[in-house]
């Protein structure tokens, strides 16, 4: 029982009186009760059950997290089928249109023929005769013929493979420096690689379909996987200034490589000059070298070659290497 102290205005004595809530709510004349907001009349439409009252949710901070970091996919996948939804249709290339695009390219018209004498640890295996595109692709057929007979400077005799994979051979060319570039500059060659990549691009507009099919023979121009080039903090004249250094070169138009399959991987590398006519019993016993095995899935390469590493890109150069020494011992233009 709780007792409520009041004050009496009639007393002249200030006598204070102590009554009890029983005797208050006894008091005469007590206020109105206040009205409550009359309940919405039942939806006609709504047949299910009545709404429950909210309640108190408790949920933990961990909760909250990861409520809050699956909210975003959630968002992502709505707005990505909405848009497949409305999305228009686009035009779209056949399969027999992409057929003959490609078998286009493949067949062109061939202006000259080389050969490659091939070598295994000293042991001829054979030779390899190629076509080049001299009409279609003058820059490239050009640049692969004077590195065959030598009007370079320098050719591609007692050079070696660098690289088998069971989908092609590559040859490692010749270099752009030391011996090679100054045997180049002496006969006024040029080992850049600007011509080729135009007409590069120029082919890639004019076939749309896969460019290095089975028995075609490309120049290596561009590097698709190249990294950007890597920041450094360098002091010159008493000032720290910033400076971007090179991962790697850039390809000089001078590596070569011939495809054993169908190699829709190289079309953004390579520039197709011309195709195999005879010798790829010489192209299946090079790809049949035993080779240094990769190491792309450890994550120590992983992390190496992702901050620009010099060792990861100088141990990615060896993977695929021959074991055997595979060389061209002779080459030229053939009849």
């Amino acid at each position: 029982m709780m007792i409520t102290r009041l004050e009496d205005p009639n007393d002249s004595n200030k006598f204070k009186t102590f009554v009890t809530m029983k005797q208050i709510l006894q008091i005469p004349n007590p206020p109105p009760p206040v009205p409550r907001p009359a309940s919405p009349p039942p939806d006609p439409y709504f047949h299910g059950a009545p709404p429950t009252p909210l309640r108190t949710c408790n949920l933990s901070r961990r909760d909250l997290a990861i409520t809050a970091s699956s909210l975003p996919l959630l968002v992502s996948s709505f707005w990505s089928r909405h848009a497949q939804a409305i999305e228009a249709p686009t035009a779209r290339i056949s399969t027999q249109e992409a057929d003959s695009a490609t078998g286009d390219c493949g067949n062109q018209p061939v202006a000259q023929k080389a050969f490659l004498d091939i070598s295994i640890d000293g042991e001829p295996v054979g030779r390899i005769i190629v076509g080049l595109y001299g009409d279609t692709m003058p820059f490239g057929a050009s640049r692969f013929a004077a590195l065959v007979t030598g009007a370079a400077g320098i050719s591609y005799r007692r050079k070696e493979f660098v690289k088998i994979v069971p989908s092609y051979i590559q040859h490692g060319g010749v270099r752009s420096y030391g011996v090679d570039a100054e045997l180049a500059k002496r006969a006024g060659s040029n080992l850049e690689a600007d011509n080729l990549v135009a007409e590069w691009e120029a082919l890639s507009k004019k076939c749309p379909g896969t460019k290095n099919v089975a028995g075609s023979l490309g120049l290596v121009i561009r590097d698709p996987s190249k990294p950007p080039p890597k920041l450094k903090l360098v002091a010159r004249k008493g000032k720290l200034e910033i400076d971007e250094e090179e991962v790697r070169t850039d390809p000089n138009g001078t590596e070569f490589v011939i495809a054993i399959n169908d190699s829709p991987d190289l079309d953004a590398s390579t520039l197709v000059v011309g195709r195999v006519l005879e010798g790829m019993d010489v192209v299946e016993k090079i790809s049949r070298v035993k080779t240094v095995q990769e190491n792309t899935s450890s994550p120590y390469f992983r992390v190496a070659k992702l901050i620009g590493d010099k060792r990861a890109v100088v141990a990615e150069r060896g993977f695929n290497r021959p074991y055997s020494k595979v060389v061209v011992t002779n080459c030229g233009l053939a009849d």
